[in-house]
């Protein structure tokens, strides 16, 4: 992973929490539903263990899953990453992030980004929906499988998708304080919401059902939660790939764009595909994948994400105005900005 460019080293550690109060959505035979939560923060001191990215055999499920082949099979358990294991934590009431992925994939699919943001002064609360992706170990060791893969085409997947994972975050907000020992250092009243793809979706989910979730970021994920009638105040924006155009093919942004009465802002990158956002084409080389003829480099994808998700939550979490997002930047071309009107 490309380093952070933070002025804070970063520490990461493993949750596991157990909703006792509703079955898993996907495993019909078990009673409850148990979340792995990985935690990015700013620490004391950048020395010491890095985090494995995956295990062997986790890089071994996620490549035959995505159909990856030609390389070995323990690849992406030898990712350096860049966040001390179990370091211990520093800095004082500080706002959190939650962090949703796409689907299939595990949350490692987002760690540059986390990383990122922790380095910048955030705590992140990535979560792994289980069964919602090839592979997410629990905490008995057990490897959850994608369950929910096998009734993708159904009518109305995505709706029971992103209404189980605004559950699942509500339930992790709800256990963070008493399941974390740095629980301490997190202002839980400056929280937000990012996520790729159905993760970005369920952002929007997410801040609908629970009110603590001030602002939230749907990184090219097609919506499905419904919006009020009488609108959305709460600050949002959309991140699109070139494809995600205002009237383009997904007309689910152009119907809630108009339903979001607050502060909003919808940003096409030129040049990106739907995994640009993520660690993808980050890993691409080491994968035998080649970028796309035309296709931003993997590490100016990275840093235009890294830009303006830590521009959207420095302004809303923070208080701290971005210019950034109010107008183009001759620092980042690519990028469009629609602010009230878009068209």
């Amino acid at each position: 992973m490309p380093a952070p460019t933070g002025d804070q080293p970063v520490g990461t550690t493993v949750l596991y929490v157990n909703d006792t109060s509703r079955p898993d959505p996907w495993n019909l035979e078990v009673k409850s539903r148990a979340l792995k939560v990985t935690l990015w923060y700013p620490a004391k001191r950048k020395d010491g263990e890095r985090a494995q990215y995956m295990t062997p055999k986790e890089s071994e499920l996620y490549l035959k899953g995505s159909e990856i082949s030609g390389v070995p099979d323990d690849t992406l358990s030898k990712t350096r990453t860049n966040a001390v294991k179990d370091a211990v934590p520093t800095g004082a009431k500080l706002p959190l992030v939650v962090l949703s992925p796409g689907f299939t994939k595990p949350l490692s699919s987002l760690t540059s980004l986390a990383e990122e943001l922790a380095s910048r002064g955030y705590v992140v609360a990535g979560i792994d929906h289980t069964y919602e992706s090839y592979v997410t170990t629990l905490s008995n060791g057990q490897i959850a499988d994608c369950i929910a893969c096998d009734s993708d085409t159904d009518p109305g997947f995505g709706p029971r998708v992103v209404q189980g994972r605004a559950a699942d975050v509500s339930f992790v907000l709800d256990q963070l304080p008493s399941k974390w020992s740095g629980s301490g250092r997190i202002d839980l009243s400056r929280i937000a919401m990012v996520g790729q793809s159905i993760g970005g979706a369920a952002a929007l989910a997410a801040m609908i059902k629970d009110p603590r979730i001030r602002a939230g970021i749907d990184i090219d994920g097609s919506t499905y939660a419904r919006i009020p009638k009488s609108g959305f105040s709460r600050p949002f924006m959309f991140v699109g790939a070139k494809e995600h155009v205002p009237g383009g093919t997904d007309a689910s942004w152009d119907r809630d764009w108009r339903l979001l009465t607050g502060w909003k802002r919808w940003i096409v990158v030129a040049d990106t595909d739907h995994q640009a956002f993520t660690d993808a084409p980050l890993l691409g080389p080491s994968l035998g994948i080649k970028p796309a003829a035309g296709d931003l480099p993997a590490k100016r994808s990275a840093e235009i994400a890294r830009t303006y998700v830590s521009a959207f939550l420095n302004q809303h979490l923070k208080a701290e105005p971005q210019p950034l997002l109010n107008k183009p930047s001759s620092s980042y071309p690519e990028v469009k900005i629609c602010a009230k009107s878009c068209g």
